[in-house]
């Protein structure tokens, strides 16, 4: 799964980026400041940095400049739409460059263009017999596809973004409210984790993909 470093000091484009871009099956993490991004690239590797020219704390081409030290494509993010912070960045050596306010499918279809180019790892995640496109949205059994909804969709993408770890029921309700459009309550998780089981495991009543933990929650390994 590709990992994306977001480097964005206003907290609402932060929450409002991470929930779009793990709905589309990035492994996405935020960090407020250059040091922060320094310190997280210290002891993580990432395919792609999302990055505001203007922080509070730091400097948008530091960061960049550290990302280019490491191979790391850079897209930056930012409210100057002047030639010359265009022309700076480019110069700098990042791949591209978005002006806010963006439409997140354009910023998107911008990622996944630099991650081609880049080399960018495998998008494809495979679950025993199913395997899950992360690049293209699409998930198949056995090599025959499997129509899931954006909530089973978002559901199973969030137990990729946490293999190996224990979630319990509150943290998938944080992880996936609203993410359709819908309510989702307690009741209405036990409804998906059914459905999402039913498309993907072979044996539904045994599940061995998405794993129950009595009185836990769940775990994907």
């Amino acid at each position: 799964m590709q990992r994306i470093l977001l480097v964005e000091d206003d907290r609402a484009i932060v929450s409002a980026l991470r929930e779009y871009l793990t709905s589309e099956g990035f492994e996405t993490a935020a960090a407020d400041s250059q040091s922060g991004a320094e310190e997280l690239l210290s002891r993580q590797s990432y395919d792609l940095l999302l990055v505001d020219v203007s922080l509070r704390s730091g400097s948008g081409y530091g960061v960049c400049t550290i990302a280019r030290q490491r191979d790391i494509p850079v897209i930056f993010l930012t409210a100057n739409g002047d030639e010359s912070s265009v022309v700076t960045g480019l110069d700098m050596g990042a791949e591209d460059y978005i002006v806010k306010p963006f439409r997140p499918r354009e910023l998107l279809s911008r990622i996944r263009g630099v991650l081609r180019r880049s080399g960018g790892r495998d998008t494809l995640v495979r679950l025993q017999n199913v395997t899950v496109d992360t690049e293209r949205g699409t998930v198949t059994k056995s090599g025959r596809e499997i129509p899931l909804s954006a909530l089973e969709y978002r559901l199973l993408v969030v137990f990729l973004n946490n293999r190996g770890r224990l979630l319990s029921r509150n943290r998938l309700l944080e992880e996936i409210w609203d993410a359709a459009g819908d309510f989702v309550n307690d009741n209405t998780l036990t409804v998906y984790i059914k459905r999402l089981r039913e498309k993907i495991e072979d044996d539904p009543q045994n599940p061995t993909i998405i794993k129950t933990v009595r009185g836990l929650g769940y775990r994907v390994d």
